[in-house]
Formats: structure tokens, sequence, C-alpha cells
């Protein structure tokens, strides 16, 4: 990626954070194996400040949309704040195989890890950390739903668990779904939304990040038209 690209792909700039619309593919940081990370490009997000940002939350490497980047460390330990006491607001939008019978509902599903040598993979377990995810259907096609999700907890791949735990699991889903749908493999998992309540005497900070070209096939066999397109 060059800095170009990266900057054309900034969605929100002011002297506490950056919020980006992350392209699916890229892992936010580097992993124990090494490898291309998008924080390594965050130097073309300076801006002016001695540092570059960093990493205020995660999103994985095939979900795409709204990342929040924090500009210096007085910022970051705010975020992180904000984050773990879930005052930070997430609509992620996925579409799914198959059909839930209502139109929404909650997830409450407890998520541990599947095991050590798995690393970040994860599965339903009784015992394991709360998990909980609000979900909404936002359109219906033929064995595809779109859906908009919320997560109430921060678990590690919990979209993609409780989605594959209930029956639907997300297209594109290597690790919990099925084979991938027709010609779209890559993840159909979007982080369409987030509000952050960073400044105190001042509305929360809204942004929205586009839809990704692909997932525009699949979303609009749901339903999804230009009209409902905020880009």
């Amino acid at each position: 990626m060059t800095p170009e690209e990266l900057l054309a792909r900034l969605l929100y700039r002011d002297g506490l954070m950056l919020v980006i619309d992350k392209p699916a593919g890229y892992a936010v940081h580097r992993g124990p194996k090494g490898g291309v990370a998008l924080e390594d490009y965050f130097d073309a997000l300076r801006f002016g400040l001695p540092r570059p940002p960093a990493l205020a939350h995660r999103l994985d490497r095939d979900t795409s949309g709204c990342l929040v980047l924090g500009r210096h460390r007085k910022a970051l330990a705010a975020l992180g704040r904000l984050f773990k006491q879930g005052k930070i607001r997430k609509t992620y939008w996925a579409v799914v195989q198959g059909a839930p019978a209502a139109d929404a509902g909650r997830i409450d599903l407890p998520l541990t890890k599947r095991d050590e040598k798995r690393g970040w993979w994860m599965k339903a377990d009784p015992r394991g950390l709360p998990a909980t995810t609000t979900w909404q259907v936002m359109g219906r096609g033929p064995g595809l739903t779109w859906l908009a999700l919320e997560p109430l907890t921060g678990r590690t791949h919990q979209l993609r668990v409780h989605c594959a735990e209930m029956g639907w699991p997300i297209v594109g889903d290597a690790i919990y779904g099925r084979a991938a749908h027709g010609d779209a493999p890559t993840l159909h998992l979007h982080a369409r939304d987030i509000t952050i309540p960073i400044f105190k005497n001042k509305p929360p900070v809204a942004v929205f990040a586009p839809v990704p070209v692909h997932m525009h096939e699949l979303l609009g066999a749901c339903g999804w038209r230009s009209s409902s397109r905020r880009e």
C-alpha cells in the first residue's frame, strides 16, 4: 500500500484520533510469524506529529471498515478506556448463509480459545468469557441474509463464531463457516460505522465506512440499493 492509498482511506481526523477504512486482506499488526501489516504504513498519517498514530483496537485480517487510531499516548489511553467500558458503539454489516427465522435478536454465547495451538481461533463454551451480540435483518436474498450486527462485548472472532453457532455463518469465513459462496471468497464482514464519545462537551463522533466492492454483489442480492449506499 502506498502512502497515497492509505491517505485516501482516511474517514475522520481530529487532534486525538483518526478513523481509517481498513481494506480486507491486511493484518492490522504483525503476528508471531511476522509479515506485512497495516501499521507499517501509519507514518503517512502523522500529519505533523512527531510519531505515527497507533491502533486503538483491532479488526481481523479479512474484516474491512472503520479502524480507530490514537494520535498520541493520552489519546490512546482515553480510547482504551472507552473501548474497555463499552462506551464505543460499533455496527458491522455481514452477509450470511441461511435465513434467521426472526427479524432481530440477541445472542448470549460465551467464548473461549479452541486450544493454544490455534492461536486466536475461538469456540462456544459455557465456561468461557461472556459474549453478547445483537442482530437485525436488513435484507434477505436467495439463501442469504444481510445483517447488521452490534457486538456488546469485544471477544476475538465474536461475530464470526456467533453467526456460525446460530446456523448462519458469514459468507467467506474459512475458519467457522462453510465453503465460500459462489465467486465471493473474501469474508463478507464490514465494520460499517462507529460512534465514539471522545469529547466531554461535544456530541459523539460518528463515522461511516463505505461498503467494499467485494460485498456489493451479495448485498445487492439481499436488497441493498444505491439509495441505501451512504458512500
